[in-house]
C-alpha cells in the first residue's frame, strides 16, 4: 500500500496540505492584490466560524428526515392523506409560510445572464480540454453541427466528405436564414451577392425585410468576409470564403453558418467531477485560475496531429452604423461550487477535523476570479465586475441565508464590494423546491440564477419519501404531476421575484448527446416555457439547442406568463410519485433493476478506478447517456426504494449486480485503462456500486458522495 498521507503547513491554525498552500501562495493570490496573512487569517475565520453552522443543518437536514420517516410509517398501509401531509410539515417547519411578494436587488449582472437567452453548458472543471471547449462554444457552425449529427434525419456514415450530405446541409441552413432573418421578395438559398450599401445589408441587392436585424460585417463592404446578423438578442455570422470547399460552390462565397450558441458555461467542481483531496481540488482550481487569468491551454493528439487548444479571442466588426462592434468570443463563465455536506482532507480545522469543501470553494474561486475583476482588457469573463458561483443542493430558505452569509464574509476578507458575488440555485431538493420564494428572498440581492434539475430533484423525492411506500418505475415517475408542477413553479415564482431582465431562469440537461433530432424536437419546449436558458451535452448541441431561441423569443413568452399568473402551487409538488398500479410482472421488476443496476455499475467503475465524474455512459440497450452523480443518485435510491418495501430481495439485487457487472466489463473491453469487475466481484468499484445500493436508506438526503469519495481515497491509496 502507498502511503498517500499529506505533507502539511500550518497557516492561521488550520493544517494546509502542503501542495494546497502552495497552489494559493504561489499561483492564486499573486496579482489579486490580497495579502498571504490577511487571506488565511480571513480562511480560518469563514471555517472556525461558519463550520459549526454548517453541522447544525446538516442536522436538522437529518431531523427533519427523521420525522417524515416517522410519519409515513405511521400511516403505512393507510391511503395517503395529502391534506394532513402538508399540515405535517408545515407543523415541523419543513414547509415555511410564504412571505409577500417581492423582486430581487441583483445588479450589475452580464447581458447573458441578464437579457439574452440561449443554451448552457456544463462541464467538468478537472478536464482542461473539455473546459476550453465549452467556453469556446460561444460560436459553432451550423453546417458542422447539421452534417456531424442525426439532425436531419440520419447520421453520416464514414468514408469522407459526402457532396449530396454537404448539399442537404446548405439547403437546411438557408431555411433557417430565410425563416429568421427573410429577404425582401428573395432567398438566402443560392444568393449570388451579400453587401452593404448605406448601413444596410443586401442580398443579390435586395433588402432584409427586417433591415434593423443586420448587425455589422468584416473586410470589404461590397464583398464582407463576414456578415453578423441579430435576433432575440443571438447573433448569426456568415462566413465568406472562395477558397474553402463549401464557399468555392457557392454562388456568393457563403462558407460556412456561425451561431453564437453557448452563451454561458458553468464550469462545474460538483456533480462531473471526482475531486477527493488536495491533489484533485489543485487540479480543479488550477483550470479555474487559468480561464480567469485568460492563458488556460491543453495540447493533445488529434488523428495523428499535435493540437494546442487555448481560449478564443473577441471579434471585432463594423457596426452597421459604421462605428465598431465587439462580439464576445467565450461563453460566460460560471463556477459550480460544491454543496454544504462533503468535507475534504486537503485542510484540517484547529481540532483536526476535515473542513467543509463548500467552504473552500466559496472562498478559493472567489479569490480566483479576482483575476478577471483585475482585468481592464485582453481575455475577459465578467464585463460588469461580478463573479458568478452556482451553489446546489442546498435544503430550504435557512441554508441559503447561510451561502448568501458565507460570501459577504469572503467579500469582505477578499476586500470586494458587497454582493460582487451572485448566486446561481439549484432547484433540486425537494425542500428547496416546495420553498422556493423564499429561498430567493433569502439571497434576494445575489440571485443571478435559479434552474430545475429533475436528475437530483428525483433522488431527493424518492430519498424524502422513501417510507411512503415502493415509487413508479423510473419512466412512469417522469410522468406524474409533480414534475410538470415543479417546471412550471420554477418559472412562475422567478418571474413572480423579479427574475426577468435581471437573472437566468433554467432548465435541464438533455441527457443523449448523440441524438440530436430527437432534441430538435423535444427541447424548444425550454423556451417555450419561459426558460431563458437550458443545460446542453456539448458544444454541437448547443448550436443546434440555439436554434430554438431564434425560434422563441423568451422574453415575450416570460411577460406574457407574469400577466397569465402561476400555474402551480405546492399541493402538487407535494403529490408523493409512488406507485398506484403495482401488478409489475416478475419481468417488468426486473428489467428495472438491471437499468438501474448497469447504470449505477457503468458510471462507479469509471468514477473510482479513473477518476472520471462525468461521461457518455452506454446503458443497457448501448444507448450513450450523460451520466453524473445525479444519475447515480436516482438508480440507487431507486433500488434501495425496492429494497425496503419488498419488492426485491437482497439476492436478486446482488445477482443482478454482478450480472451487469459483466455487462459493464464488456462495454468497456475496448479500454486499455479498464479493469474488469467480473469475475472476482471484490474490487473498490463493485464495493462502491453495491454501497450506494444497500446502504441508500441510510446516505444523507441519498447522496453518492460519502460511498463514492471514501471509495476513491481508498482506491488511490492503494
Amino acid at each position: 500500500m502507498k502511503d498517500r498521507s499529506e505533507s502539511r503547513v500550518e497557516r492561521a491554525g488550520l493544517q494546509v496540505s502542503e501542495v494546497f498552500a502552495a497552489f494559493v501562495e504561489d499561483r492564486a493570490l499573486p496579482g489579486t492584490g490580497v495579502d498571504a496573512s490577511a487571506f488565511w487569517d480571513g480562511f480560518a475565520a469563514l471555517i472556525n466560524d461558519f463550520g459549526p453552522r454548517n453541522r447544525e443543518l446538516l442536522a436538522t437536514r437529518d431531523a427533519l428526515q427523521t420525522q417524515i420517516d416517522d410519519w409515513h410509517q405511521a400511516r403505512a398501509g393507510q391511503p395517503h392523506d395529502s391534506v394532513a401531509y402538508k399540515a405535517f410539515l408545515q407543523e415541523i417547519g419543513y414547509l415555511v409560510p410564504e412571505g409577500d411578494d417581492f423582486e430581487i436587488q441583483t445588479t450589475n449582472t452580464d447581458p447573458e445572464i441578464a437579457t439574452v437567452a440561449g443554451p448552457q453548458l456544463v462541464v467538468p472543471v478537472t478536464n482542461a480540454r473539455f473546459v476550453l471547449n465549452a467556453a469556446n462554444a460561444r460560436w459553432g457552425s451550423l453546417y458542422d453541427a447539421f452534417y456531424g449529427t442525426d439532425a436531419m434525419g440520419a447520421a453520416p456514415v464514414g468514408g469522407g466528405y459526402n457532396a449530396g450530405r454537404g448539399a442537404r446541409v446548405v439547403s437546411r441552413s438557408a431555411v433557417f436564414l430565410d425563416d429568421v432573418f427573410p429577404v425582401e421578395g428573395g432567398s438566402h438559398a443560392g444568393a449570388a451577392s451579400y453587401r452593404i450599401a448605406d448601413g444596410a445589408l443586401l442580398v443579390d441587392g435586395t433588402p432584409l425585410m427586417q433591415p434593423e436585424k443586420f448587425a455589422g460585417y468584416q473586410g470589404d463592404p461590397d464583398s464582407p468576409d463576414a456578415i453578423v446578423l441579430r435576433n432575440n438578442g443571438l447573433h448569426v455570422k456568415l462566413v465568406f470564403d472562395r477558397s474553402h470547399p463549401i464557399g468555392k460552390t457557392a454562388a456568393s462565397g457563403l462558407a460556412d453558418v456561425a451561431l453564437e450558441s453557448a452563451l454561458s458555461a458553468i464550469v462545474d467542481c460538483e456533480d462531473s467531477v471526482a475531486c477527493v483531496d488536495a491533489e484533485d481540488k489543485v487540479l480543479a482550481y488550477g483550470n479555474w485560475l487559468g480561464l480567469m487569468q485568460g492563458d488556460l491551454s491543453e495540447t493533445f493528439d488529434k488523428g495523428g496531429r499535435t493540437i494546442t487548444r487555448a481560449l478564443h479571442a473577441d471579434q471585432m466588426f463594423t457596426a452597421a452604423d459604421g462605428g465598431d462592434l465587439t462580439l464576445k468570443g467565450r461563453a460566460l463563465l460560471l463556477v459550480r461550487n460544491v454543496g454544504h455536506l462533503m468535507t475534504n482532507p486537503a485542510i484540517l480545522d484547529a481540532q483536526g477535523a476535515e473542513v467543509f469543501e463548500g467552504l473552500m470553494d466559496a472562498m478559493i474561486t472567489t479569490l480566483i476570479a479576482m483575476h478577471d475583476l483585475k482585468k481592464d482588457a485582453g481575455i475577459r469573463n465578467s464585463t460588469t465586475g461580478s463573479v458568478y458561483v452556482v451553489k446546489p443542493k442546498m435544503h430550504g430558505p435557512a441554508e441559503v441565508a447561510f451561502t448568501n452569509d458565507i460570501f459577504a464574509h469572503v467579500e469582505r476578507v477578499l476586500g470586494l464590494p458587497e454582493h460582487t458575488v451572485k448566486l446561481g440555485i439549484m432547484d433540486e431538493e425537494r425542500r428547496t423546491s416546495v420553498n422556493l420564494k423564499e429561498c430567493i428572498r433569502a439571497a434576494r440581492h445575489r440571485v443571478c440564477f435559479i434552474n430545475t434539475g429533475f436528475l437530483d430533484r428525483t433522488g431527493d423525492e424518492i430519498h424524502t419519501s422513501m417510507e411512503a411506500g415502493p415509487f413508479s418505475r423510473k419512466d412512469f415517475i417522469k410522468r406524474k404531476g409533480w414534475i410538470t408542477a415543479y417546471e412550471n413553479q420554477n418559472v412562475d415564482i422567478g418571474l413572480e421575484c423579479g427574475l426577468s431582465g435581471k437573472a437566468q431562469i433554467g432548465k435541464g440537461m438533455w441527457a443523449a448527446p448523440d441524438n440530436m433530432a430527437a432534441m430538435l424536437d423535444a427541447k424548444v419546449e425550454h423556451p417555450l416555457a419561459g426558460a431563458n436558458c437550458a443545460w446542453v451535452p456539448s458544444p454541437t448541441a448547443a448550436t443546434l439547442h440555439a436554434l430554438h431561441y431564434h425560434k422563441v423569443n423568451v422574453a415575450a413568452v416570460q411577460d406574457r406568463l407574469r400577466k397569465g399568473g402561476r400555474r402551480a402551487y405546492v399541493e402538487a409538488l407535494l403529490d408523493i410519485p409512488t406507485a398506484s398500479y403495482r401488478r409489475w410482472t416478475d419481468d417488468q421488476i426486473q428489467r428495472e433493476v438491471e437499468n438501474n443496476a448497469q447504470g449505477i455499475l457503468g458510471y462507479v467503475v469509471r468514477w473510482i478506478d479513473q477518476g472520471i465524474g462525468c461521461s457518455k455512459v452506454p446503458d443497457i440497450n448501448d444507448v450513450a447517456l450523460m451520466e453524473d452523480r445525479a444519475t447515480c443518485r436516482i438508480s440507487a435510491q431507486h433500488i434501495a426504494n425496492w429494497l425496503r418495501h419488498d419488492v426485491v430481495s437482497r439476492d436478486q439485487v446482488m445477482e443482478t449486480m454482478k450480472r451487469m457487472a459483466q455487462v459493464v466489463d464488456g462495454q468497456n473491453a475496448g479500454d486499455p485503462l479498464y479493469t474488469p469487475m467480473a469475475p472476482s466481484f471484490d474490487g473498490i468499484a463493485f464495493k462502491a456500486a453495491c454501497d450506494l445500493v444497500f446502504e441508500g436508506r441510510t446516505q444523507p438526503s441519498g447522496y453518492t458522495e460519502p460511498v463514492l469519495h471514501a471509495r476513491r481515497l481508498e482506491y488511490k491509496a492503494q
